[in-house]
């Protein structure tokens, strides 16, 4: 008998998607990450469905088309509820995408007062009076003001989507928040009748987005970091809807590779933890293609977990954006690093561990893979996946914050065994 989709999910990347997934198979819901819009023949056979978009960083209306092709096709499999998925340090432009996508969705479903929380207390990402911490820091005093495509400049989430949105942002304190569930869904109340589209909530511990889940049983609509989801699938457990499942993650005891574009200062740091065979790849010779995909596979090991990175510090990306468009700059490496994959799979890989939502999504896009079943984790926010066709692959798709010193190490015994 086939499942009813009880909660339609859109993420604006790859990795972002794959986090949102690992949420809702923790707590309890059986879950299916597809990749892109399925066609209109596709059904699913799952609690939730999450959609990976390659949205983030794209033009405001084309982000826009994507997100409600894709809530259209939710709507098709049954889904009543959705999630709107993006960064948990709210990767954006003032000129782009999460406000106008939010808008876009809640017009499309007929609501307002639509939370919005990118809170992630597990891996520090916190909101509280309207601001974004990352641990103990502000947003913007993170390393996140030097994230090379969407720059996070002001901490303010209110004041970030008020470049973004046609209506004012509301906002909730967290002294509603810490008054528990009902204050919450009163507050939203009240937010709605002050014609409020969009509500900033604060979130700093795990049970406060429980109390914001439980708030909205009702909503048609949220939006957030994966955390967002956390209390989501209790509603559906207190109504009977759901049962206990297992992952149908599959181990691959094979060959593997490390794929990493991510400049962020965690993955740098686990870049430097790796013990395996590092290959840093020289941006300038790739840009005027002295070096390319096939040149760089032939030279690999495969019997050695290879790490092969673009990454770099802000001195370096501010020289390169200096010397190239930031926009080609950013192609060329993604390019690569799909054509790359694409060229290790034909070599017998079938672990592939992946640093950067951007990097991840050419990776799974030049794969040409169409979903996954979500697996153990391995770190916050970060499952093991499997592939569900041909090929069968085990992936980890890591955002390029998340993680501690040792993931790498640690994602590839996972994939290879299901465990550490």
């Amino acid at each position: 008998m086939t499942k009813r989709l009880l909660l339609g999910c859109i993420a604006d990347d790859f990795t972002g998607a794959s986090d949102l997934a690992n949420t809702l198979a923790k707590e309890g819901m059986s879950t299916t990450q597809f990749i892109g819009t399925p066609d209109t023949q596709t059904s699913c056979d799952c609690d939730a469905a999450v959609i990976s978009l390659k949205s983030r960083s794209i033009a405001a209306d084309e982000a826009i088309e994507q997100s409600l092709a894709a809530l259209q096709w939710l709507r098709k499999q049954g889904a009543e509820q959705f999630v709107f998925k993006y960064c948990s340090t709210f990767d954006s432009t003032p000129q782009g995408n999460i406000g106008p996508v939010a808008e876009a969705l809640a017009a499309e479903l007929g609501t307002s007062a639509v939370v919005v929380c990118p809170a992630f207390p597990t891996t520090g990402r916190t909101v509280y009076q309207g601001h974004l911490f990352v641990f103990d820091k502000l947003l913007n005093e993170s390393g996140l003001q030097n994230h090379p495509l969407n720059p996070m400049t002001d901490a303010d989430i209110r004041r970030w989507l008020a470049s973004q949105i046609t209506t004012v942002a509301g906002h909730i304190d967290h002294s509603t928040v810490a008054s528990g569930s009902s204050e919450i869904r009163q507050a939203l109340k009240s937010a709605e009748a002050r014609g409020e589209t969009l509500v900033v909530v604060d979130a700093v511990a795990d049970n406060d987005l429980r109390e914001i889940g439980a708030a909205c049983s009702d909503a048609r609509l949220l939006t957030g970091g994966s955390g967002i989801a956390l209390g989501l699938p209790q509603n559906f457990r207190d109504q009977g809807l759901l049962s206990s499942v297992g992952d149908n993650f599959t181990p691959q005891p094979s060959a593997a590779v490390i794929l990493c574009g991510s400049c962020s200062v965690a993955t740098r740091e686990q870049i430097n933890n790796y013990e395996g065979p590092h290959f840093p790849i020289d941006v300038p010779s790739l840009m005027s293609g002295t070096i390319t995909a096939e040149s760089v596979a032939s030279q690999l090991p495969t019997d050695a977990a290879p790490l092969i990175y673009s990454s770099a510090d802000p001195e370096v990306i501010n020289k390169l954006q200096a010397d190239f468009p930031a926009e080609k700059l950013a192609q060329c490496i993604e390019t690569f690093f799909g054509d790359l994959a694409r060229a290790m799979v034909e070599r017998g890989i079938k672990r592939i561990v992946v640093a950067g939502g951007e990097t991840s999504g050419a990776v799974i896009s030049a794969l040409n893979l169409s979903a996954f079943n979500i697996g153990p984790e391995i770190d916050p926010g970060v499952p093991a996946l499997s592939t569900i066709d041909d090929p069968h692959l085990a992936v980890a798709l890591k955002s390029g914050n998340f993680g501690g010193r040792q993931f790498f190490s640690k994602a590839l015994s996972v994939l290879e065994a299901g465990r550490e």
